[in-house]
This record gives C-alpha cells, sequence and structure tokens, in this order.
C-alpha cells in the first residue's frame, strides 16, 4: 500500500513539475528582496543539512537572493519548526521540513510547539530517501541475522543510535525491534552528523541514519551497511540488501526532505519560490548529486507537498499505534 501510495504521488508531482513554467526567465517579482534563512531542524552534516546546502546555493543562484542555512537542533527537529512556524510570512524565512517535523512529531509529542497542519504553507517536495542500518566496523555481526542474534544473547546491552527521538531513523529503530524482538537500546543524537561521528569512534555499535548523511562514510568504508529499510534495493547502493531479503518481512521505513514556509505566506510568493525549486532540482548537476547521496529528485507543486504530508501521517499514525505509541515530552 505504501509503495503504491509512494508512486501516487511521485507521478503527480512529477506531472505537475513538467507542467510548470520552468523558463529561466522568470522574474520572481514577488519574492522578498533581502536573503533568505533556510533553517535545517538538526545539526550540521547530517542528511537534512547535506539536501539543504546543496539546495540553498542552487536556489539563491537561481533567484539571485543570498539563501543562507541555519542549523537549528534539537527536539526532534521540533526546535527549529517551531522557529520558522513563529516567523513573520513574508517569504525570508523558510525550513527544510521532514517526516520528523511534519508527522511523527505531531503524532507523538504531546507539548508540541507549533501545528503542523495549520503552521505552515506547504511550497515543494525536494526529494526522498531510505534509511538505512548501520553497525561500526568491530561489531562481529555480518549481515541482519546475525545482528539479531548477538542482540538476542546479550539483551539490554547493545545501544542504537539515531538522528534524534522521534526522527525516521529512531522509528525504524523501534520498528526493527518490533518485528525481531530484540532488546536494543536507542540513543539518541541531536542529528545524524554527531550520530555519525561517535559511530565511527565506536561509542555505539549501531546506527540507524538516513541514506543520503551516511552514503559518502558507507562508500570510504568507515562504517559498514547491512540494510537498507525500503522495500527494495537502492541504485546507488545495489550491493546493500533489503530488510525483507534478510528475513524481516513487511519492513519498510522512508523519509523525505521538503520546502515549508510559515502559515500565511501569499499565494503569489509560493507559487514563484516553488516554481524556482522545481527549476533547481531538475538541474542536471542537482539531479546527480542528489542520486549520489542516494536520494530520488521530486520537485513538486505545494499540493503535492501537502498531500504527502497528510498521507504520511495516516500511515505513521497506524505504525505508531501498533507499537503501543512513542511516549514523548
Amino acid at each position: 500500500m505504501a509503495k503504491n501510495l509512494r508512486r501516487h504521488w511521485l507521478k503527480a508531482a512529477t506531472v505537475a513539475l513538467l507542467a510548470g513554467p520552468l523558463s529561466c526567465a522568470f522574474s520572481y517579482a514577488e519574492l522578498p528582496k533581502g536573503p533568505i534563512t533556510l533553517v535545517v531542524p538538526f545539526a550540521a552534516g547530517g542528511a537534512t543539512d547535506v539536501v539543504s546546502r546543496l539546495v540553498a546555493q542552487k536556489l539563491g543562484e537561481r533567484i539571485q537572493r543570498t539563501v543562507v542555512v541555519e542549523n537549528i537542533g534539537g527536539g526532534g527537529g521540533a526546535i527549529g519548526a517551531a522557529k520558522v512556524a513563529r516567523a513573520s510570512p513574508d517569504g525570508n524565512t523558510l525550513l527544510m521540513g521532514t517526516i520528523a517535523t511534519h508527522v511523527i512529531n505531531p503524532l507523538s509529542m504531546a507539548k508540541l510547539s507549533y501545528n503542523a497542519q495549520t503552521g505552515f504553507t506547504a511550497i515543494s517536495l525536494v526529494a526522498t530517501v531510505p534509511n538505512v542500518l548501520l553497525v561500526n566496523s568491530s561489531v562481529k555481526a555480518k549481515n541482519v541475522q546475525e545482528l539479531i542474534a548477538l542482540a538476542k544473547a546479550q539483551p539490554g546491552k547493545l545501544g542504537y543510535g539515531s538522528s534524534g527521538v522521534g526522527t525516521p531513523p529512531h522509528l525504524s529503530g523501534e520498528l526493527f525491534k518490533s518485528m525481531t524482538g530484540v532488546d536494543i537500546t536507542h540513543v539518541p543524537y541531536k542529528g545524524g552528523g554527531p550520530a555519525m561521528s561517535d559511530l565511527m569512534a565506536g561509542q555505539i555499535p549501531i546506527l540507524f541514519d538516513v541514506l543520503t548523511g551516511a552514503a559518502s562514510h558507507i562508500r570510504a568504508g568507515s562504517v559498514r551497511a547491512l540494510a537498507v529499510t525500503t522495500k527494495e534495493r537502492v541504485a546507488s547502493f545495489p550491493g546493500i540488501p533489503t530488510m525483507a531479503e534478510l528475513g524481516v518481512t513487511g519492513y519498510e521505513t522512508w523519509t523525505w526532505n521538503g520546502i515549508f514556509g510559515p502559515a500565511g505566506m501569499q499565494r503569489s510568493m509560493v507559487e514563484e519560490l516553488s516554481q524556482a525549486l522545481q527549476s533547481v532540482v531538475a538541474q542536471p548537476d542537482v539531479q546527480a548529486r542528489l542520486k549520489e547521496l542516494s536520494a530520488t529528485p521530486v520537485g513538486s507543486n505545494p499540493e503535492a507537498l501537502a498531500a504527502l504530508v497528510k498521507s504520511e501521517t495516516e500511515k505513521w499514525r497506524a505504525i505508531i499505534q501498533s507499537m503501543g505509541g512513542l511516549k514523548r515530552e
């Protein structure tokens, strides 16, 4: 079902991209004249940060404005998202949102300081990307089944890292625990970058990460990838099997990056920003870089991003409920 749903909105997004006026002569007269801040709600060096810096540079070139990335980590993305929700809807402050900021946080946090449904203006879905299960090179397990056996032999003693409580990698880890019956302890970080550093240093043996952030480390051989979390293998890493292939039948998680502004932005400004972002994602060098990072480039209109948030909310609500809920402050 999730696969069919993803195909549906990816098709819709592609149609919207091809139908949009992507001419380089587009004036962007409705955009703010000053610099634009793109808030990344996670620490520098993680997957969302990597994609955001690429998009910020290319967007700035496209609209002839300065686009500055500001990392505001913490709260599984909630702190940075809340700042954008409180910002003036003048286009000067945007958010690189994820499934964490717009789906998982609202479903799991009792005291969330923003409303994901009414506090933002959807602008464009940039890309989608799998998550990946990684281990430190010193871990004896060479595949998922060996890792399951290792964890069951020492319940509660192995820890797994993620980019924060309630983030997609965290939920990937909790779903893994639920479906395999292993007892491993969650170790949350303020972003994928710090978590990856500790994995490579041997401070944690296991990490669930977004593949865009982990790709360079996998290629360098500094960490070992055991499985991707999607139903199908990833073209950029065809040698990494899926969880389902390795016996965890029915396992599937993935994440995405989309640009949002505060609620109340003028429609004309939103349309110009969306068209600019669609043009950026359509550029061959951006497509190549995103694919190199193991992300699937999208570039959508605002409606496609809003529809994705709605469908993902329903999907993850069911998953979180099946896991007994995710209690967070």
